[in-house]
């Protein structure tokens, strides 16, 4: 296969995954994992194997991260696992809701829902655990966004034979 057509899908897989970091549809940096594999073994790169390394561990860690991440913070806000429930429940209901960015507000959503599910008479609870979870969302879907972009900067970077 020509190496333009691979670089090419090298370069809309990490650009899908960048958008899969924010977007649950998409398996975010699984994409651009792929996208830099693709790369560096379907053309004639001489990208260093200590870039696919970083970037398998830091994969693997944004994975661990973005569940642990809002858990911690869920509960450092007071959050129940209802509320946990309650934002799985909510995200996938979410996917489905015609209206721009669903999934996320139908995490929050779910983690309010949940929370006044588990003790109806404290909203206030439940308004806190809402904020810890956008808090963990932020800072998941932050730290992934910007290996992403790494990954797509290492590319780049490469192929004009800068690094």
């Amino acid at each position: 296969m020509d190496h333009s057509i691979i670089t090419f899908l090298s370069i809309v897989l990490l650009i899908l995954g960048i958008l899969g970091t924010f977007l649950p549809v998409l398996p975010g940096l699984v994409l651009s994992l792929a996208g830099l594999l693709i790369y560096k073994y379907g053309t004639d790169s001489d990208l260093s194997m200590i870039y696919i390394w970083a970037f398998v561990i830091l994969t693997l860690a944004s994975a661990v991260l973005n569940y642990i991440i809002p858990a911690k913070t869920n509960r450092k806000y007071g959050g129940t696992r209802w509320g946990s429930i309650g934002s799985v429940i909510g995200t996938i209901v979410g996917i489905f809701l015609p209206i721009p960015l669903g999934f996320l507000v139908g995490m929050f959503a779910g983690v309010f829902i949940g929370e006044l599910l588990h003790d109806s008479k404290d909203m206030n609870k439940a308004l806190k655990s809402t904020k810890g979870a956008f808090i963990g969302f932020i800072y998941g879907t932050g730290f992934s966004l910007v290996v992403g972009i790494a990954m797509f900067l290492v590319v780049i970077l490469d192929i004009v034979n800068v690094i």
